[in-house]
Parts: structure tokens; C-alpha cells; sequence
């Protein structure tokens, strides 16, 4: 099965990171996959945007089916192998509620960490103004001050949407990683300092970790004063 997959990838990315992770949870090691570099824009190049128009990564193509959003290719996943691997959507209806709840906040939560660390890379440096990058902290800081809130209410120990892990671990974790590679404080977010810990260490997670990050595990700073 998995040696009809093929994953095309840029290192580091968060929807690219929940592919992967979905693909070790199912058991699928093996699969085809490319490493792209965003740097020399290869995610623009002609092999992506055969298969993906938007020119965006990852492109996933399993067979003849072509599937390039990561959240529709974690869903396509576990819709394909549901008794392979390891089970990422609840039976109960209740749990399946608050997971896909939890996931699709979980692009807003994304949205807001990039518009913080990535605000010079998406404004143009005669359009950037300090209280436009200060008004996007604030969002951030709204936004984490919920998530901590999140955990705080399912206790300690839980994953994001309650005991087991689910498709929402699987789409939240990444933007979580990145919040600490960023330099958050666990110290001023110990729920979700928590729930780094908890899962940072999960074989598909350590299977999958950016590669550029082993090479440089130290990180930046940028949210420290978040």
C-alpha cells in the first residue's frame, strides 16, 4: 500500500507534519517522498504544480488519487485504513464532536502563530507597521490563553480533544511545536508545555520531527515575551 503513495514535502512545515505523522500512525512507512526546498521555490516548480495548481506543499497522490490539503489527506488516510495502524477518530460521537471542533480551530490557531513569526516574510517591508505586528501578538496571546484554557478543563494528561489521540492531536501538535521552537514560555503556558511533552516523544512524531530541527535544536526567540 504504501509503496503506491507519494508524499512531496517542505521541512519544517506544519500541514506537511501532519501528513507525516498521519502516514506513521497508519503504518505506512515506505511511502515515495521528496524533500522540496521553499528557499529555492521549488514548491512553485513544474513536478508540484502537475499534480497541485496551487503550488503549495504537501502534494500527496495515492495511485491515481490526488489529495494536496493536509487535513484532507489526514482524513483520507484514516478513512482508507481505518482498521490499520492506529484508530485516529473516535467511535463515540461526543468524542468525535470535540475532535473535529478542536481541529478546525486548529487552523485559526495556526493562522495567528504565522502572522507573529512570519510577519516580515508575508509584509512587505514599506507596508510593516509595529502596531500592526503588536495587534497580531495580541491575537496570538488570546488565542494560546483559549488552548491553555483548553487542556486546563480536560485535565492532566489529556490529549487536545480528551484520553486518546485523535486526528485533532495529529493537525494541533505541529503549530504547538512550532510555539516552543519559537521560544514560548512553559513556564507562562504550562498546559500546553504539558501537552508538548506528553507527545513530542510519540514514535510518529519523533519519526517525523524536522529534520533541520535535529540539526539545530535550539530555536529562536521570538515568542519569548508572548
Amino acid at each position: 500500500m504504501a509503496k503506491a503513495m507519494t508524499l512531496l514535502w517542505g521541512a519544517g512545515s506544519p500541514p506537511c507534519w501532519r501528513v507525516m505523522i498521519t502516514l506513521e500512525e497508519k503504518n505506512l512507512q515506505g511511502y515515495n517522498q521528496k524533500l522540496l526546498s521553499f528557499d529555492k521555490m521549488e514548491h512553485k516548480s513544474k513536478e508540484v504544480l502537475d499534480i497541485n495548481p496551487r503550488g503549495q506543499l504537501p502534494t500527496f497522490k495515492h495511485g491515481n488519487t490526488i489529495v494536496n490539503d493536509s487535513y484532507a489527506v489526514c482524513f483520507y488516510l484514516e478513512s482508507k485504513l481505518k482498521s490499520q495502524g492506529n484508530k485516529l477518530i473516535p467511535d463515540s460521537q461526543e468524542e468525535q464532536a470535540l475532535m473535529y471542533q478542536r481541529m478546525f480551530e486548529g487552523l485559526t490557531f495556526y493562522d495567528k502563530l504565522n502572522a507573529v513569526i512570519y510577519y516580515d516574510w508575508f509584509v512587505p517591508e514599506g507596508e510593516r507597521h509595529e502596531s500592526a505586528l503588536n495587534r497580531n501578538k495580541e491575537a496570538l496571546t488570546t488565542e494560546l490563553k483559549l488552548w491553555e484554557g483548553y487542556l486546563q478543563k480536560l485535565g492532566s494528561g489529556s490529549h487536545v480533544a480528551g484520553p486518546s489521540f485523535t486526528l485533532a492531536d495529529v493537525v494541533i501538535f505541529p503549530t504547538v511545536a512550532y510555539l516552543f521552537r519559537f521560544g514560548l514560555s512553559a513556564k507562562r503556558y504550562p498546559k500546553l508545555g504539558e501537552y508538548h511533552n506528553l507527545l513530542k516523544d510519540r514514535p510518529s512524531v519523533k519519526a517525523s520531527w524536522p529534520p533541520h530541527w535535529l540539526e539545530n535544536p535550539e530555536g529562536q526567540d521570538t515568542l519569548k515575551d508572548i
